[in-house]
């Protein structure tokens, strides 16, 4: 089983690279819960997609860490990385491509069931073992799944967050809808674009997919579609619920939605650390991890 974590991010709105804060009582990077967890949990293989310039560090940072038995794969997400017979002009865009675009970087050193998550996000081990299970007993390529937490748990105290609505029913995921602010008002939860109050307790998408290498070849078409329109080629993005969603809609995948009570947290700002720093320190007081982390 392979871990993919996403670490390519700007950190526009924490001001830094948050994938490579010290967040852990011995420095740790946030990431590296994630893969601790992952590798208790039976993954073998550890994918990060990262920039260029982050490589070589990623790779001299994690490599002696790791146990021998783990494989370690560094990707660069490449602005010029793109389909076959695709000829564009890249020299004026500055920002990659997207998520989608991300996991797609990774097509060459991937090849069976894998787990794609954010690098500044921390899942708990819990999501990691209900993911294992599902990779385990799942026996269709058809079927993918996501790892859904409720929306109360997903929230910053300091601004507005991006997280992706979920409809679900009978735990097959019917749709999922992106809602780039959403916002603890009052006692209430605001979608601030809408104006719309959201449920508490519904399923939200923190980016934490099971595939397979199925999609590689979908997010390929949906990208050639995507750079045949002018206008997408200065800023837009392809993100992973949107392939997800046409994949679904094109009756290609059905997602299975994993329930979890593991604790989420993230830092979308840099007013969020403090509590991360407080919450690694407390699980590893409660000896949920060593210290430090690697041996």
């Amino acid at each position: 089983m392979t871990l993919l974590l996403m670490a390519a991010g700007s950190g526009s709105r924490y001001g830094k690279l948050k994938q490579f804060d010290d967040l852990g009582p011995k420095g740790e990077f946030l990431l590296e819960f994630s893969i601790y967890d992952a590798i208790n949990c039976g993954f073998t293989h550890i994918v990060l997609v990262t920039r260029a310039e982050n490589k070589a560090f990623l790779e001299d940072y994690l490599s002696p860490k790791l146990p021998n038995s783990i494989k370690l794969d560094v990707v660069v997400q490449d602005i010029n990385d793109l389909p076959e017979d695709i000829n564009i002009d890249t020299s004026e865009r500055a920002k990659p491509w997207g998520t989608a675009h991300a996991v797609w970087s990774t097509r060459k050193v991937i090849n069976s069931d894998f787990v794609i998550i954010n690098a500044d996000d921390y899942y708990g081990k819990e999501a990691f073992e209900g993911a294992a299970n599902f990779i385990k007993s799942n026996n269709s390529n058809k079927t993918y799944g996501i790892v859904g937490y409720s929306l109360k748990d997903t929230l910053s105290e300091h601004g507005s967050v991006s997280r992706g609505v979920c409809s679900v029913d009978d735990g097959h995921l019917v749709s999922i809808e992106e809602h780039t602010k959403i916002e603890a008002i009052d006692g209430d939860i605001i979608d601030t674009d809408s104006g719309n109050t959201l449920n508490p307790d519904t399923t939200v998408s923190m980016n934490f997919w099971i595939c397979n290498p199925s999609i590689f070849e979908y997010i390929e078409t949906y990208f050639t579609k995507f750079l045949q329109i002018l206008e997408n080629l200065e800023k837009s993005e392809i993100y992973i619920p949107f392939v997800a969603q046409e994949m679904m809609t094109n009756g290609l995948i059905d997602i299975n939605v994993i329930t979890t009570n593991s604790e989420w947290f993230g830092v979308t700002y840099y007013e969020d650390k403090a509590e991360a720093v407080n919450t690694l320190q407390r699980l590893t007081e409660d000896k949920k991890y060593p210290s430090p982390l690697w041996k």
